[in-house]
C-alpha cells in the first residue's frame, strides 16, 4: 500500500488493479467528525474500469485497542453496466466486524458510483459517503527511488487518478474512546470463497519488508494482531541491512507500524503516525525509517488540488497516465 503495487513481482494483487489497495486516511473536521478514506485502483484509466463486482472493500476499526476490528464498513458493488455501477455499505460491530464478509446493518443502499468529474455525495443518517473517480493524492518521487534515490524531482501521482471510498461521521460513530485503530482490507469471492488479496494500514511497509512473492500473500492473508509474532524478528533483520540499526533500535522502531493498524488519538490533531491526512509526507517517513535517517526527504511535495470538504480528494484528471 502506497507505493500502488502491492501484488507479487510489483504487480497488482492477482494481477488485478482493482483489488489493489493503494491508500488509507484517518482525520477529523470541524464539529468533532472522522474521516475515514480507502483508494484501490493505481492509475486508473479513462475508458472501462469499475471497482471489481467480486470483491468486498473493508475498513476496519479497533475501539479497544485490542488489535481487533469492533466496527468495520464494507463496501460492495453491482456489477459495472453501460458506465454505470451502484454500490450500498454495511455497518458490522462485535463479533460480525471480525468476519471478512459484508454483514451487519446496510447504511447505504445501491447508490451511484461517480465515474465522472463531480462527486456522488450520498448523506444517510449521520454519515456522509462517496464512491468514484477522484485524483489521486499520494506524491511520491518513484522513479527517483528505483534509481538507488537519486531523486528526479517528478512526483508520480501528480497526473493519477484513482477509485476512493469515503466516509464521513459523527466520532460518536466510532465509540467514546478518542483513541482508534484503522485498517484496510480488499477480499475477493472465488469458487464461493471469500480470501483476502491486499490489506494494510501504514504505508509501504511490504515494498520494503516483504520482498518475497510468498511473504506477501501471506502477510495480505493475515490478522494484524498477529503481526509482530510473525514479523518483528524478520523485518528487525531488514531494519538491520537497510538502515543500520541495532536489534534493539529496530524493534522500537517496528512497534510503531507493528501490528499493521493506523492509531489515530482523535482527541489530537492528525499528522502520520497519529491517523494520516492526506497532504501527509509518508514516503518521506517510510525512507527515513528504512534508511536509518540517512535517507529524509524525496524531495516531493503534497498535492494541491485537494478540496477543503467532503469528499475532499480532488477533481479526477481528465487525461489520466497509465502505469
Amino acid at each position: 500500500m502506497s507505493h500502488h503495487l502491492s501484488g507479487p513481482d510489483l504487480r497488482s494483487p492477482m494481477g488485478d488493479a482493482r483489488l489493489d489497495m493503494t491508500d488509507l486516511f484517518a482525520f477529523t473536521v470541524p464539529e468533532d467528525r472522522t474521516v475515514l478514506i480507502l483508494n484501490a485502483h493505481p492509475a486508473v484509466p479513462k475508458e472501462g474500469a469499475a471497482f471489481h463486482p467480486d470483491a468486498v472493500y473493508r475498513i476496519n476499526v479497533d475501539t479497544d485497542g485490542d488489535h481487533q476490528a469492533d466496527v468495520a464498513f464494507s463496501f460492495v458493488f453491482s456489477p459495472p453496466r453501460d458506465g454505470r455501477q451502484t454500490v450500498s455499505v454495511y455497518r458490522a460491530t462485535g463479533p460480525e466486524a471480525r468476519e471478512h464478509r459484508a454483514g451487519g446493518e446496510k447504511i447505504i443502499s445501491e447508490e451511484p458510483v461517480a465515474f465522472g468529474a463531480e462527486p456522488q455525495v450520498v448523506e444517510s443518517g449521520p454519515y456522509l459517503f462517496a464512491a468514484g473517480l477522484r485524483s489521486d493524492p499520494f506524491f511520491a518521487d518513484l522513479e527517483g527511488i528505483a534509481q538507488q534515490f537519486q531523486w528526479t524531482g517528478k512526483d508520480w501521482g501528480v497526473d493519477k487518478n484513482v477509485f476512493s471510498l469515503a466516509l464521513e461521521m459523527p466520532g460518536a460513530e466510532l465509540g467514546p474512546d478518542p483513541v482508534i485503530g484503522v485498517w484496510g482490507r480488499v477480499s475477493l469471492y472465488e469458487d464461493g470463497r471469500l480470501k483476502s488479496v491486499d490489506r494494510g494500514a501504514h504505508p509501504s511497509l511490504t515494498a520494503y519488508f516483504n520482498p518475497e512473492n510468498s511473504a506477501k500473500t501471506a502477510y495480505y492473508e493475515g490478522e494484524p494482531a498477529h503481526d509482530r509474532d510473525a514479523y518483528l524478528k524478520p523485518w528487525t533483520e531488514v531494519l538491520q541491512h537497510t538502515g543500520g540499526y541495532d536489534p534493539e533500535a529496530a524493534e522500537k522502531a517496528l512497534r510503531t507500524v507493528l501490528p499493521d493498524i493506523l492509531r489515530f488519538d482523535r482527541s489530537k490533531p492528525a499528522a502520520y503516525p497519529n491517523g494520516r491526512k492526506p497532504t501527509d509526507d509518508v514516503t518521506s517517513a517510510r525512507l527515513r525509517m528504512v534508511s536509518g535517517g540517512k535517507i529524509t526527504s524525496d524531495e516531493i511535495g503534497p498535492h494541491t488540488d485537494l478540496l477543503p470538504g467532503f469528499p475532499y480528494l480532488g477533481t479526477p484528471h481528465p487525461e489520466p497516465a497509465s502505469l
